[in-house]
């Protein structure tokens, strides 16, 4: 199935979560904010599984001024 991250397809398996997208896409653990089909997700209900078509935002945190 596909689901869209940060403006791109992405192929992913059935019954794919969240956490395990953001694991296979090689984005850290700590310092990123994600929301799904633009509804800010707690780090908690990462292991929510992804629906075909799903939008996902990941977004980093950045230092600096």
């Amino acid at each position: 199935m596909m689901v869209t991250v940060n403006g791109e397809e992405v192929p992913v398996d059935e019954n794919c979560s969240v956490g395990a997208l953001l694991e296979q896409l090689d984005f850290p653990e700590k310092g990123i904010a994600v929301a799904l089909d633009a509804t800010v997700l707690p780090r908690s209900q990462w292991d929510r599984t992804l629906s075909d078509g799903a939008t996902v935002e990941v977004l980093t945190a950045v230092q600096g001024g």
